[in-house]
Order: C-alpha cells, then structure tokens, then sequence
C-alpha cells in the first residue's frame, strides 16, 4: 500500500477495521444454526446403524418361529416358490432341551418345499434298493425345489452319512442326492416320536426337530 498522507492513512485503517469487526460479526450468525444440522445428521446416522440389528434373522438354534409339536407323527409338507434352485451345501445336529435338530443348509435361489415323514425301512430313490440307515425309526426328507449342483453353482455337502453321538433321538443323517427336482435324505432316529418341521432364511435352513 502505498502511504498519501499520516491522517487520510489512519481513516483508511479505521475504516478497514470498522469493516473487518462488521464482518465478524456477521460471519457470527450462519454458524449458529450449523449445530442443530450436525446433531440431526448423527441422529439420522445412529438410526440407520440400529436398523439392521433389529431385524436380523433368527439362527438355527431358536425356536420363536418354530411351530409347535404335533400330537401325532403325520407327514409334514410344504410346496417350494416358483423357480427355486436348491442345493444342500451343510448339514448339522444339535441337542437342545426336549429334543434334537437337524439343519439342512441350502445354497442357490428361492426357497424349498418338503415332505417329511416316518418309513417303514429306507430305501433309494430311484434305484429301489435298501439302504442300511442307523437307527430303529427313520424319517424320509423330501426337498423339493433344488437342483444338481452344476445346475445351481452350489457345492454339495460332503459329509454324509453323519453319524453324530451323545445324542437322545438322533443316529444318523444320509443326504442321497437330486433326483428330478427333488433331493432325499433320511434321518435315522433312536424311535418313533413326534417331529416338527420349518424354514428359516439368511442363510436357507430346512430343520427337522425330533422330540426325546
């Protein structure tokens, strides 16, 4: 800047000044409605934060949306949604008070029917030839909806038969395989009791309760 004159210099300064005291002063204004705007996003953040926790899908091992036991041991069934390609890719046993599951984890698309119900003695399906089940009473899973594992990019478990022990009503789960749509697997039970059958989601879950 370059100086004209010690009093017309000092004006400028007092005007400057007066001008940049104005400007705070207003600058002042905007900022107090700024912390209402950023209190009410991280209100609107934590909310949607506790969204999924409350909605998350039951686990296997829950019963809340499990029916209730039948009084008899009548055939259980349910028809798959349309299109469904399904592959068992797990199977797992568990011991929980009054009776024992059996979870049938499924992979692919839509969700499965089934029929569920006791035999006489097991048999292949379509061979026709008996298999040797361990176990005195035997249910027989139908999983309809689920298709062979080239068809639905699901990799079939592995692990039957599965014999698994320290179990009251459980001896053994044989997964058979796909068959038309359709896939067989038998439970081999200690004896004939009332069962309950249902499907949860997140992952797909077909469970087989067996009471003791």
């Amino acid at each position: 800047m370059t100086r004209t004159g010690g009093a017309r210099a000092t004006g400028t300064m007092a005007t400057g000044m007066m001008a940049i005291a104005l400007l705070a002063s207003c600058g002042q204004s905007p900022a107090s409605p700024a912390s209402p705007s950023t209190a009410s996003t991280g209100a609107s953040t934590a909310a949607v934060v506790a969204t999924p926790s409350a909605t998350q899908a039951p686990t296997a091992s829950a019963t809340a949306d499990a029916p209730a036991f039948p009084a008899d041991t009548t055939a259980d069934t349910a028809e798959p949604s349309a299109g469904a390609a399904l592959t068992v890719s797990e199977a797992t046993v568990g011991a929980h008070e009054g009776y024992d599951r059996v979870v049938l984890t499924l992979g692919g698309t839509g969700t499965p029917g089934w029929r569920v119900e006791y035999v006489d003695a097991p048999v292949d399906d379509p061979s026709g030839q008996p298999l040797d089940v361990a176990g005195s009473a035997y249910l027989q899973v139908l999983i309809d909806g689920t298709g062979y594992p080239y068809d639905t990019g699901v990799t079939e478990w592995a692990g039957s038969p599965l014999q698994p022990s320290g179990l009251t009503q459980v001896r053994e789960v044989n997964l058979r395989g796909v068959f038309e749509g359709q896939t067989q697997a038998f439970i081999g039970l200690d004896h004939t009791a009332p069962f309950r059958v249902f499907a949860l989601t997140d992952p797909t879950r077909l469970v087989i309760d067996v009471q003791h």
